[in-house]
């Protein structure tokens, strides 16, 4: 808050003081935040968004208990570098494909925002479905739109104490059990659970679950809105993606307007009137507080929840539906068809984008396919370079590292080749546990003289039993001069 008193300007003295006495103006430089009460809503878009919660929560906190043979079937074992997915067993030399699902993540939503704007926002977005999840809750306890406003605005009393402890106590049990199907992705959840009854837990399990399921507190019982509006990149650069083709939620202005409140006995022809009837619901149910009525605006998720309660107003009035609803620019402003507004979605940009999300999937799932049960690193011995050994043969050392992606044993047949006379001088017969790496030392010997003195290159040939999978890794054998 600044205090500013009014001046006055003389133009051949400056500034001039204000006489005595004179009143201060109070300036507010930030808007107080006002808390939004969403008003519960049911239809179509609402049965969708519900759908989804139910699906996104279904997978997040369930997929963590199954059982994949004699482990957790999704895991990312962080202190053992290895994270398994299903049958997939990827080490950290995999770090490509996590590359792949971040260029396909980021080529959906340009996808999906260029067909139909914001829909991850409203309808599979953390910040909305835990949200969602929140609100129903807080209903639970305290009541509908109208209930809680009341309670909030009258006193303390018993009744609102109890209501609003229960609220707390449920929101901060979904919030921890949030945050423990978390770190459950990354510690064994059986463990993890066991530790937890027997209070055993380590530092860093207890900051983790309490970490997360504080954000999970703040942001869906207390941030809600503010965390899309003024948090999330997302609403800022969404309007790069739009054009007039995009589905978006609209409000058609030339039906609606002029709005105005009526009898529902009244008939619309002999008013000078639109569809609206004011009646603020679309205002009201809308989770960032926004009026649909005044255009796109960035705070909107594309929820759709103004479209639901717009339909049931207008099934009472007895109106056609579609007030509000999915649209594109174009299609409110020419008045399509949904044929012609569906044939104008499917517009150059988003076939180019179909096409390269497409590639990008099928070239990532053909090198999953395609890829070998095993990888093996070659490093030289850094302290002996070269050396003659007994026979007067010249003698390398190397390591070699292998990785079993396999959740079986699996014996490995070593050989090296590149040189007349190359021979390997240790065992060529490695075994490695499931899911295990093991290093090992390799020696390999060449005829003293039997090549040039510097660096010659070589390669490893490693081949994998019974599977007979062969990989092949170079590196090079030192001649001393």
């Amino acid at each position: 808050m600044n205090k500013v008193i009014p001046i006055a300007e003389s133009p051949d003295k400056g500034p001039i003081a204000p006489p005595p006495g004179a009143d201060e103006e109070t300036i507010a430089l930030y808007e107080a935040h006002k808390k939004i009460y969403p008003r519960s809503v049911s239809g179509y878009f609402s049965r969708w968004r519900w759908a989804f919660v139910f699906l996104t929560q279904l997978v997040f906190y369930g997929l963590p208990w199954l059982e994949w043979g004699q482990r957790q079937a999704v895991l990312f074992d962080l202190g053992a570098r290895r994270f398994f997915i299903f049958n997939l067993v990827l080490y950290p030399q995999d770090f490509v494909y996590l590359t792949g699902i971040l260029v396909i993540s980021a080529l959906s939503l340009f996808l999906f925002t260029a067909v139909a704007g914001r829909l991850w926002c409203g309808y599979a977005c953390p910040q909305t479905v835990y949200t969602e999840i929140f609100l129903w809750l807080e209903k639970l306890a305290e009541g509908d739109r109208s209930a809680r406003m009341r309670r909030d605005a009258g006193p303390w009393t018993l009744e609102k104490f109890w209501r609003k402890t229960a609220k707390q106590v449920m929101w901060v049990a979904v919030a921890l059990w949030t945050g423990f199907t978390f770190v459950g992705y990354f510690t064994p959840i059986h463990s993890l659970g066991a530790e937890l009854f027997s209070l055993g837990l380590g530092p860093w399990e207890s900051f983790w679950i309490l970490f997360y399921g504080f954000a999970t507190y703040g942001n869906a019982g207390y941030m809600r809105e503010q965390v899309c509006k003024y948090m999330c990149p997302y609403a800022r650069f969404q309007s790069a993606m739009f054009d007039n083709d995009t589905l978006i939620v609209t409000y058609d202005e030339a039906r609606g307007e002029p709005r105005g409140a009526r009898s529902k006995k009244a008939d619309l022809s002999t008013l000078s009137l639109g569809s609206c009837v004011d009646c603020s619901l679309c205002v009201q149910v809308c989770p960032t507080g926004i009026d649909i009525r005044k255009g796109l605006q960035y705070e909107c998720i594309g929820c759709g929840a103004c479209a639901d309660v717009c339909d049931t107003v207008m099934d009472k009035m007895g109106y056609p539906r579609g007030l509000v609803k999915y649209s594109t620019k174009n299609a409110v402003n020419q008045h399509w068809t949904s044929a012609q507004t569906l044939r104008h979605v499917l517009r150059p940009r988003v076939l180019v984008y179909t096409g390269i999300l497409l590639a990008v999937v099928i070239a990532m799932l053909v090198s999953l396919w395609m890829r070998p049960p095993f990888k093996v690193d070659v490093e030289r011995d850094r302290g002996a370079l070269a050396r003659i050994v007994s026979g007067g043969r010249l003698e390398n050392v190397y390591r070699l590292q292998i990785m079993n992606a396999a959740e079986s044993l699996q014996e490995f047949h070593v050989s090296a080749e590149g040189l007349p006379g190359l021979a390997m001088s240790s065992d060529t017969v490695v075994a490695v546990e499931p899911t295990q790496s093991r290093w090992v030392a390799v020696r390999v010997q060449l005829p003293y003289e039997g090549a040039k003195p510097g660096s010659h290159p070589i390669r490893f040939t490693v081949t994998s039993s019974p599977a007979g999978t062969v990989v092949t890794e170079k590196s090079v054998f030192i001649v001393p001069r």
